[in-house]
């Protein structure tokens, strides 16, 4: 290794340096004071617990994305979190124990043992809520709406939003009577909606072939508003819980279009994220200009019973980061400061200690001017004597 490379950050590791650290903290800061106003008390959980515990309910998706290390203590395996709604669940299930609704939010770091996607990091800082103790379709709806105020106060617009419920699928594969194997097959070839590889699949092989028919149909069914009258269709011979799921997706986009008049509604039922972890509605939301969702989440009541505390769950989360960078410059507070000369008089001390109760105020170390240079161009006036009072000039 040479000593360059001793400063070289891990692939897909980043830091947030001046300016960008400070736009991301303003963010955070205004984004966690707007959701404590929806009723959302603050979690902080541990970055690292033992891997059970980080893995309870979640399915094989998360192990992968999670680091592992050993306690040095206890000699069990430890996870860095990689999500930190297993958490909130633990926290809501074993700490808190609160009858009723329990509402959580938190803003802070994760990491994944590989990037999400191209467009992101392994270390994003994830903020998100988590509604426990309301299985009712409002529950569902308020989450997707805070998610949407969250968007729209970061400084997003032209949100489109996909809606999806994993009990579509999961209804029509049990019904259907397919071989574990193939079962394996399909849901892969559904999630990349590979219509050939589906009529391959589903031709000739064992099960009912008119859940078959419906399967493949259902990759050709998402779409814009209109593809709820489609699925309805589609599934119309389906069992009782496949219909119910499609009516929950209908009532809710109902109620969303009442709401956000502007927000673009869709559908894709191919949409299997986090299939052995949500347990029905599941919804993402997509940024003009930016290829990947910048906020998702979904209903999850099954996680409460491994926890011990059998809770209907719902949540939403986003990376802050990401939602920094889309931010528009005019949404971030870059106003520059006020520069102070290098002096012991008490006159100036008072000065500065007065302006540094509304703004940035930066003291010369040094009556050599040259040395604090980069932190004079960080500032627009600068403190004056005249006589014997101290005044804001301009640079």
């Amino acid at each position: 290794m040479t000593v360059s490379d001793r400063w070289l950050l891990p692939d897909g590791v980043d830091e947030l340096l001046p300016p960008n650290a400070r736009g991301v903290e303003q963010l955070r800061r205004r984004l966690l004071d707007n959701i404590s106003k929806w009723g959302y008390e603050l979690i902080t959980p541990p970055m690292i617990e033992f891997l059970e515990s980080l893995l309870t309910g979640t399915g094989n998706d998360l192990n992968l994305q999670t680091l592992k290390v050993t306690d040095q203590l206890s000699g069990r395996l430890m996870g860095i979190r990689a999500d930190i709604t297993p958490q909130a669940a633990r926290i809501d299930a074993h700490c808190l124990r609160q009858k009723g609704v329990t509402r959580l939010c938190y803003a802070d770091a994760v990491i994944h043992a590989r990037p999400a996607h191209l467009l992101t990091n392994r270390c994003p800082i994830q903020i998100g809520c988590e509604l426990f103790g309301e299985a009712s379709l409002a529950a569902d709806i308020e989450i997707i709406s805070l998610m949407l105020d969250t968007l729209n106060l970061a400084g997003l617009e032209k949100i489109h939003v996909d809606l999806s419920h994993v009990g579509i699928y999961r209804g029509l594969i049990s019904d259907a009577g397919f071989e574990r194997d193939t079962e394996r097959a399909i849901f892969d070839a559904i999630r990349r909606k590979s219509i050939p590889e589906l009529d391959e699949l589903l031709s000739g092989k064992a099960g009912d072939p008119a859940i078959a028919k419906m399967l493949l149909q259902l990759a050709n069914a998402s779409g814009g508003i209109e593809a709820i009258k489609g699925i309805k269709t589609v599934v119309a011979g389906a069992s009782s819980g496949v219909l119910n799921a499609v009516e929950q997706l209908e009532s809710i986009c109902e109620q969303l279009q009442q709401r956000y008049p502007n927000v673009e509604l869709g559908f894709d039922f191919c949409e299997l994220r986090g299939y052995n972890y949500h347990t029905g509605l599941v919804f993402a939301a997509y940024y003009t200009g930016y290829g990947h969702a910048v906020a998702q989440g979904g209903r999850y009541d099954a996680i409460g019973k491994e926890f011990g505390s059998e809770r209907s769950a719902t949540g939403f989360s986003a990376d802050l980061k990401i939602l920094a960078t889309l931010v528009s410059p005019d949404g971030i507070d870059n106003k520059k400061g006020v520069f102070a000369p290098f002096s012991d008089d008490a006159a100036l001390w008072d000065t500065i200690d007065r302006l540094r109760k509304s703004e940035k105020v930066v003291q010369s170390l040094s009556a050599d001017g040259d040395k604090d240079s980069a932190a004079r161009a960080g500032c627009d006036r600068e403190l004056v004597k005249e006589n014997t009072n101290w005044v804001v000039k301009p640079i």
